[in-house]
């Protein structure tokens, strides 16, 4: 008796230790609040995007994309753009108030932020505002991992308050990332760009 029940225990241990290597090599551990300060890539058909927490909040990121020239962005908490470089231009938005008292984000939370923008060669003809709206919390996928995130209306308006821009971006705050942005939001034309895998950047 004794040997047979051993014999089951090794048995249930091997198969365990099977399980746990397919599951290994099936999807590594999933990046959280920890291992994404090392970095991390989030990608889907078309782009692939290489996060790098930089100092002063901000995060770097660099995307490559299939059907156009590489992109260089630095993020404000990871959500607020503050530069954009490419081979297409290069700008930077100064904002005139401390981005810093706007986080962490909290539901119901509204706040607008005025800034200019400032590119080589094109003079500035007047200030823009973005309007942070955070409706509320959501869960989002990204494969096998899921991330919760804050639902933040993001609206841009000119200098004559005309809206040049709105969307909803989904902001995974473990992971200082907007993981998708939904578009026409409530309409019959909603729609949802989003990445769809997140790994570990490699060393």
């Amino acid at each position: 008796m004794a040997r047979e029940s051993a014999l089951k225990t090794v048995s249930a241990g091997t198969i365990l230790t099977i399980l746990l290597t397919i599951g290994a090599a099936h999807g590594g551990p999933c990046v959280d609040a920890k291992s994404a300060k090392n970095g991390f890539v989030l990608a889907r058909p078309g782009i692939q995007s290489e996060f790098r927490p930089v100092a002063g909040g901000m995060v770097s990121v660099a995307n490559t994309y299939e059907s156009q020239s590489p992109q260089k962005q630095f993020l404000f908490a990871g959500l607020i753009e503050v530069f954009r470089d490419s081979d297409t231009g290069r700008v930077a938005m100064i904002p005139f108030s401390d981005l810093r008292t706007l986080f962490p984000l909290k539901t119901g939370a509204k706040s607008t932020i005025e800034f200019v923008e400032l590119s080589p060669g094109k003079q500035p003809k007047s200030t823009k505002t973005l309007t942070l709206d955070v409706k509320g919390k959501e869960t989002f996928s990204l494969g096998d991992c899921k991330y919760n995130v804050l639902a933040v209306k993001e609206t841009f308006k000119n200098g004559a308050g005309e809206t040049i821009d709105a969307f909803t971006a989904l902001y995974a705050p473990d992971l200082q990332a907007a993981l998708a942005r939904r578009y026409d939001e409530g309409t019959s034309a909603q729609a949802v760009n989003g990445y769809e895998t997140i790994k570990p950047l490699a060393e």
